[in-house]
């Protein structure tokens, strides 16, 4: 592929994170910017410590002011949304250029986090809690 295609596509991926769902997609640009549902990620992600989990897969490759980033968030928390938004800019950068896999996967950003909500069973008031046990 040629720089030129590279400057003309863009690269998707979806990244995801208990029940939030991320479709990302990247392009080269002169600006860099993340949109996230229509805003920019600074001001839908509160938090400085969200910003950052969003913004990690960037630093991590040391490719800071060279992508237009749009992104559709859907489902879960915000913590989970931002999960899922990092995983889906992982999964693009690799789509964009295979040598980055090796620095994103040291440091886990392209493998789903698993854990998820454990499930109600019958019988007790949450997942694990009993009812309080009463001799008579």
């Amino acid at each position: 592929m040629t720089n030129d295609d590279k400057k003309s596509k863009y690269f998707e991926a979806v990244g995801r994170r208990k029940t939030s769902v991320a479709r990302v997609r990247i392009s080269s640009a002169s600006k860099n910017s993340i949109i996230v549902n229509d805003k920019d990620y600074l001001q839908y992600f509160i938090t400085p410590d969200l910003q950052a989990i969003a913004h990690d897969p960037f630093d991590k490759v040391k490719i800071d002011d060279k992508f237009a980033v749009s992104v559709k968030l859907n489902g879960g928390g915000i913590v989970s949304q931002a999960g899922a938004l990092r995983h889906g800019i992982a999964r693009a950068l690799v789509k964009y250029n295979e040598e980055m896999r090796k620095k994103l996967k040291v440091h886990g950003y392209l493998k789903r986090d698993p854990r998820m909500k454990e499930r109600r069973k019958f019988g007790l008031k949450k997942a694990r809690k009993a009812p309080q046990w009463s001799k008579r």
